[in-house]
């Protein structure tokens, strides 16, 4: 064995090492034991975007897209493509440590990736923006691919490092009209379907478009978030165990953002909540982003946590829906009931929302109180309807009636016989 050779190669592996995760890092592969509960979730369906997925055989159709479209952005943007190329190469370092995984990439492989997904990924922005369309884009077009295109744009695992497209942008338009819209304006614009809450673009940093929608999510800035207890809640009786002891559901009209439920006076308000074929993907993406990158700040992780408890059964979910918290677009009462309770599992859940926290504390409190179960026992049975409303108080005076001429009838014997 040569000594030197091994000492020199030794050397060489420790000067290429440096950790895994820096403080820029944003961008990881799912945890394995969570990314095998449902792989197709986490995994690009027709597109990829950066290196994870890029030898995908599934996604390699549309790499000719692709380059129509990065093409077609060079002769729309005010840059060549030299000076591109040398751009996103003194850039490569800094995307590299976005990443969480060592990347299976050379650095030239690696500059062609950023530059084509990232050329493509704004000039199909730029498109959708100002709607400018031609024949070439009669396939991507179609609604159902679309639909495939802007999901695949939010899976964890399918992201570039958002400040290398806003570069790539500013650098393209640089000596344009002042006129021209921020990239984040583009971004908002393109997933404005999962924007319910209206959310500005304003004063908003992202690190990725997966990020963008948790942040959609959220609403909330953090400083004017709830703060988190480093408990977890250990039980919440189900939605329907929670009808049965007196609690009532309302939906919550008075705001858009999702998280915001509330419970005072024995009722618990929700807003209405869509399930869509798309629900468990977006999800499960999202509860996989805190899981890597916002452990501590868990807020959708604490949501999906609540409605795995309040979703145990079919019953559950029919209970939901009959109060109108929840809209069924799967048409399956099963798939609901086995995609919420899927959503928490392999989670590790560090601390836990204060808000969320006293609110099933709150509920359980409520649920053991005989009280409110004896009156919502006697409601449902005998206060359901009007009709049986009306019903149950006709048969209390009958009851009442018939009571009351029995005594008279003892009274009248009473008197007979002291009378004779």
């Amino acid at each position: 064995m040569n000594y030197k050779d091994v000492v020199n190669d030794i050397k060489a592996m420790l000067e290429r090492a440096e950790p895994p995760i820096s403080g820029d890092c944003c961008i990881y592969r799912v945890p394995f034991d969570i990314r095998l509960l449902n792989q197709d979730a986490y995994t690009p369906k027709v597109v990829s975007i950066g290196p994870f997925h890029h030898h995908h055989p599934r996604l390699q159709n549309m790499e000719r897209h692709k380059l129509i479209y990065f093409k077609k952005f060079l002769e729309r943007a005010d840059v060549n493509l030299d000076t591109l190329v040398i751009h996103v190469e003194e850039a490569e370092r800094n995307v590299c440590r976005s990443y969480a995984d060592t990347l299976d990439l050379t650095k030239e492989e690696l500059v062609k990736v950023i530059l084509v997904d990232s050329c493509f990924i704004i000039e199909l922005f730029w498109r959708f923006y100002y709607d400018e369309w031609s024949e070439g884009d009669a396939l991507l077009l179609k609604p159902w691919l679309t639909t495939k295109i802007r999901l695949d744009l939010l899976l964890i695992e399918n992201q570039l490092p958002f400040f290398v497209l806003e570069s790539i942008y500013n650098r393209a338009f640089i000596s344009s009209s002042s006129n021209i819209p921020s990239f984040l304006v583009l971004t908002f614009d393109y997933f404005a379907y999962y924007n319910s809450c209206n959310l500005a673009s304003d004063n908003v940093t992202i690190r990725h478009f997966t990020d963008l929608l948790r942040m959609f999510y959220l609403q909330q800035p953090i400083e004017r978030r709830p703060p988190r207890i480093e408990e977890s809640v250990m039980h919440l009786h189900s939605a329907t165990e929670l009808l049965e002891a007196g609690v009532r559901f309302k939906v919550n009209t008075k705001t858009k953002c999702l998280l915001d439920l509330k419970f005072s006076k024995g009722v618990l308000e929700i807003p209405q909540f869509r399930v869509e074929d798309w629900t468990e993907l977006l999800f499960r993406n999202l509860v996989a982003l805190e899981q890597c990158h916002y452990p501590y700040e868990s807020y959708i992780t604490d949501y999906v946590a609540v409605l795995d408890f309040l979703i145990n059964t079919n019953r559950d979910v029919d209970a939901l829906i009959q109060n109108g918290v929840l809209v069924n677009w799967l048409g399956d009462t099963d798939s609901v009931t086995i995609l919420y309770n899927g959503l928490w599992k392999n989670i590790t859940h560090l601390n836990f929302s204060s808000h969320y926290f006293h609110l099933c504390q709150d509920l359980n409190a409520f649920c053991r109180n005989p009280r409110h179960k004896l009156r919502a026992t006697l409601q449902r049975d005998y206060g359901n309807t009007p009709w049986q409303a009306a019903a149950s108080i006709a048969g209390i005076v009958l009851l009442l009636l018939s009571l009351l001429q029995s005594v008279c009838s003892v009274l009248q014997l009473v008197q007979q016989y002291k009378a004779s």
